[in-house]
């Protein structure tokens, strides 16, 4: 009876969400998609900079 009670709350829970409009959660997507590739690209150029330093000074 546990779990049905739990399902019930849940459900009801549910209904108390404030869901975000189509627009916003598309705007989120996109937001969460450049900040994604912007900090990936951010790492892999510090990645190819530091790789190129380490073989140019320390692997002779």
């Amino acid at each position: 009876m546990q779990f049905i009670e739990y399902i019930k709350e849940s459900k009801g829970e549910l209904a108390h969400v404030s869901w975000p409009t189509r627009n916003q959660a598309i705007a989120f997507t996109l937001l969460v998609i450049i900040l994604s590739v912007a900090t990936s690209l951010y790492l892999g150029a510090f990645d190819t900079l530091f790789t190129t330093l380490i073989k140019n000074f320390f692997v002779r």
